[in-house]
């Protein structure tokens, strides 16, 4: 079974055959961007799923009480 640090030298050993040294730095600064943007797409779906939560439960209330 290959580790994690066995496939991340793996990917970069393929990339640089692939798309060769120089392109190298850029595809990792485009990968970054692309996984910071996932994250904070991430945090903004779990804050809307929260917020939704917290309605669907306050009109649950509500309707209980009547």
């Amino acid at each position: 079974m290959l580790g994690s640090t066995e496939i991340i030298v793996l990917v970069v050993v393929i990339g640089v055959l692939i798309f060769g040294a120089k392109k190298i730095p850029e595809l990792a600064k485009t990968f970054g961007k692309a996984k910071g943007e996932f994250e904070k797409g991430k945090i903004e779906a779990d804050k809307d799923l929260k917020n939704f939560k917290e309605e669907i439960d306050s009109v649950s209330k509500d309707k209980e009480m009547k």
